[in-house]
């Protein structure tokens, strides 16, 4: 969950994406466009339109991390007047430290956490009750609040160190309930110690005890410009994307980032992916996302916000629960915001009877024979054939 600088909100759900799937087609017919040459990957690179975190492939760097290299964070320990703290600090710490490696595993080496804990803990100034955690938190109960961590802490370490900062309460803090994300607001005067400014921040809450070290790599993700891909209303919140990204259900079966959100974060190259920009057709061969090297997406770019992005998953890595394994195919659009579903998973096989642990969504993966066509678009995708790391499909648009 991250925040906006006017207020942390939720937006209303978006429409589902149309489409139409048929299983076990034959091979399009070849048509005037389908000899399309090799199109540079930057032609299928959607830009963002919500002025927020999106799916657009670049993000301002004047309000987002960049999402490469080594990320040193200070990890900050906070009680309260009315919940003072219990136990050793290195409890909580081990808690959340598996997220380092976790996410040098997801980004293929490209980027870590260097976590340093503040082995002590910090009294905050008010009592838990009155951040506003409980009331659903407003940016600027949330600045406060870390502003006021910030400034316990100074005595006892150098800011200007770090690149951001997470704030980790007290078990007795029940009022500090859920995880937010500290987005900073360069229109205001924001927070500064050491003589520098601080942009990011995590402040968990006792939700870390539930979901566990993922929520601090999906939080770290708002800072580098995700959105959340849950839908922020209805009653099924994880019927856009549902376990397979991180930034949906974080404890979901397969919750490794998907290629394109690897693509925007520079975790992939361009050379790793294919585009087909306008009408025509190509045969491309899938590496799994799970396993380094290799093209990892085939995008057909529909619009000036949308495409269909096409990939290969497998149960390995940090996907080993995944339910099911093939080619995942879904719809991004950049002009759509967090919460309302800029990515829709399309499910290859929505007449499958989910395991144990798994829901209807998880099983969208599509086997080798099966297509997926939307005519609106004229997008079609065959699974030509499987390999154990590996899809050949053949991609069209009419």
């Amino acid at each position: 969950m991250s925040g906006t600088p006017q207020r942390l909100r939720a937006f209303a759900a978006g429409a589902a994406a149309t489409a139409f799937l048929s299983l076990g087609a034959s091979a399009p017919a070849a048509t005037a466009a389908a000899a399309h040459h090799a199109a540079p990957a930057t032609d299928c690179a959607l830009p963002g339109r919500t002025g927020w975190t999106d799916e657009g492939h670049t993000t301002d760097p004047t309000q987002f991390q960049r999402p490469l290299g080594t990320k040193h964070v200070l990890m900050l320990f906070v009680d309260f007047p009315d919940a003072q703290s219990s136990g050793a600090t290195s409890d909580y710490y081990r808690q959340l430290a598996p997220a380092s490696d976790w996410m040098k595993r997801d980004s293929y080496g490209r980027t870590s956490l260097d976590i340093t804990p503040l082995d002590r803990w910090i009294r905050m100034p008010q009592d838990s009750t009155s951040y506003g955690f409980q009331r659903g938190i407003t940016f600027e109960q949330h600045e406060a609040y870390v502003r006021q961590a910030v400034a316990a802490a100074d005595p006892y370490a150098d800011f200007s160190r770090y690149d951001m900062v997470y704030v980790v309460p007290a078990k007795s803090a029940a009022a500090i309930s859920f995880s937010p994300t500290y987005l900073y607001d360069p229109t205001t005067a924001g927070i500064t110690a050491d003589g520098k400014r601080l942009k990011w921040a995590v402040t968990f809450g006792q939700d870390m005890w539930h979901w566990g070290f993922k929520v601090a790599d999906h939080e770290t993700g708002h800072t580098f410009g995700l959105p959340d891909l849950y839908a922020f209303t209805g009653t099924d919140y994880h019927r856009f994307v549902g376990g397979w990204d991180l930034m949906g259900d974080i404890a979901g079966a397969a919750p490794q980032h998907l290629g394109w959100e690897r693509w925007k974060l520079g975790w992939i190259d361009d050379r790793q992916v294919s585009c087909l920009p306008s009408a025509g057709s190509r045969t491309v061969r899938l590496k799994a996302v799970e396993s380094p090297g290799g093209t990892k997406i085939a995008v057909i770019r529909t619009g000036e916000t949308t495409a269909y992005v096409a990939e290969s998953r497998r149960a390995l890595g940090e996907d080993s629960r995944a339910c099911s394994a093939g080619v995942l195919v879904y719809k991004v659009d950049t002009s759509t915001q967090t919460g309302d579903g800029p990515v829709q998973v399309v499910n290859g096989n929505p007449g499958a009877t989910p395991p144990s642990g798994c829901r209807a969504l998880d099983m969208a993966a599509f086997h080798s024979g099966q297509t997926f066509t939307d005519p609106a678009t004229g997008v079609r995708i065959d699974v030509d054939s499987s390999t154990p790391l590996q899809d050949r499909i053949s991609i069209t648009r009419q």
